[in-house]
């Protein structure tokens, strides 16, 4: 299918890979950055959503995400592993769940923007079963950066073109029987600087994971249309 994605922060704090080795079943290997393992979170709004040969079904063709990610690999191919990701639009939750194994859970959110360039989100958790989580972020885009060059921490944290996931189960030690990879296709991201100026969130410690310590580092980025592949099992 094909997806716009807009109004995107990266949010990453490098944590030790013994603290999130066991989130990934045992196939998956995390990937590391100088021995470092990173753990995101990304709230973003997704647009223009349609199979590929078919026009968008109105008022089932946008959504805003947030989502909790690492970083693995398998046979070499690095990708990304989502923990969960938070979506607004329902019907959109139950296709991903179903058609695509993803973590998607349920929730109320909200991404605006202001006539300065500022950027708003607040999201509430509302799938019944999971912990719940609250989310509330703003940040002011910045300055153009140069390309990520391939071996750099920005192009580690951005440049994925390939997921990874193994069912609906989030926690530690619990994933589904099954695991799939899908591939994404995308021009490089057009990456900026990014400046906090808010931000309270309960999405990590939802997982049973300790509370990032210090500052995020940070990168926005440009709108960029995407091609999702049907996701594969590996």
């Amino acid at each position: 299918m094909r997806q716009r994605w807009s109004n995107l922060l990266f949010a990453h704090w490098p944590v030790s890979p013994e603290v999130l080795r066991p989130y990934l079943p045992d196939r998956l290997e995390l990937d590391t950055y100088d021995g470092q393992a990173w753990l995101g979170v990304v709230p973003f709004t997704m647009s223009h959503i349609r199979p590929l040969g078919l026009p968008a079904v109105p008022g089932l063709s946008a959504l805003h995400e947030l989502n909790v990610r690492t970083y693995a690999t398998l046979d070499g191919v690095p990708g990304v592993w989502f923990l969960s990701l938070d979506a607004t639009q329902p019907l959109g939750v139950w296709a991903a769940r179903t058609l695509f194994h993803l973590p998607y859970l349920h929730a109320r959110m909200q991404l605006t923007a202001t006539p300065d360039g500022a950027l708003h989100a607040t999201a509430t958790r509302t799938h019944h079963g999971e912990a719940a989580a609250t989310f509330a972020a703003s940040w002011l885009p910045g300055a153009a950066l140069p390309l990520a060059r391939p071996g750099s921490l920005a192009y580690f944290l951005t440049e994925r073109y390939h997921l990874y996931t193994a069912g609906h189960t989030v926690r530690a030690g619990r994933h589904g029987a099954g695991l799939w990879r899908g591939r994404l296709w995308h021009e490089p991201w057009a990456l900026r600087e990014a400046t906090l100026t808010h931000w309270e969130s309960t999405l990590v410690e939802s997982h049973a994971l300790p509370t990032p310590v210090g500052p995020p580092l940070l990168h926005a980025a440009d709108k960029l249309d995407v091609w999702v592949e049907e996701l594969r099992r590996v």
